[in-house]
This record gives C-alpha cells, structure tokens and sequence, in this order.
C-alpha cells in the first residue's frame, strides 16, 4: 500500500477506507473529500487502473482482490483502462475547493481525467 499516511485510525480501518473510496472513485469518476485522503486515494487508484491495462489473470485477481464491488472491477478492465491505454500515469485529478464547514478541514475534488 502505497503512502505513509496514517489519517488517525488503525491499519485495518485505513485500509477499507481506501479500498471503498478507490471503488466509489471508479464507479462514479469523482469523490469530494479531504486533501490528505484524496491524495492517499489517488495513489491507489492509478495502481488499479495500471494493473488493468495489462488485463492478464495475475492482475485481474489482484484487482478482483482489492476493489469492493465485482461490477466496478469489470468496468475498470472493460471501459477505464482501455480510455488510459496511450497515457502513462496522471488517470486522476485533484481540485482544491476550500475548506469543510464545522472543522475547518481542506477539501478537495478528485476526478478522474
């Protein structure tokens, strides 16, 4: 898992995060969260969308092993991956848009591109 950020929880409520916001990411191609979150969610993101584009069983099962929903690892290999085939790196965006109401903390936007 790539980052070393540790977003105040343990290793095991870290990690389904990630793998639920890369899954929501996928199905939807935007989430709004907080900068540090979006950052760690990209990084993980574009690792899925690289292992699709070599679509050969060792990566499907490892896609099939981290993203949460079948459907959205399907769309991954079948529609998003092959829209990246020509681009190395960069899949994704993050678009700053201020800070949350309540706590204060930064927001952003991350889109796929």
């Amino acid at each position: 898992m790539p980052g070393t950020r540790k977003l105040g929880r343990t290793s095991d409520s870290r990690n389904a995060m990630m793998r639920a916001m890369v899954t929501y990411l996928l199905e939807n191609g935007k989430i709004e969260t907080t900068v540090t979150r979006a950052k760690d969610v990209r990084s993980m993101a574009e690792k899925m969308i690289t292992l699709g584009k070599a679509s050969d069983l060792h990566t499907k099962r490892q896609v099939y092993a981290y993203i949460t929903k079948e459907d959205v690892a399907k769309k991954l290999f079948d529609e998003i991956s092959p829209k990246y085939a020509d681009r190395n790196g960069g899949y994704t965006r993050i678009i700053k848009i201020g800070a949350r109401r309540g706590d204060a903390a930064e927001m952003a936007v991350l889109e796929l591109v």
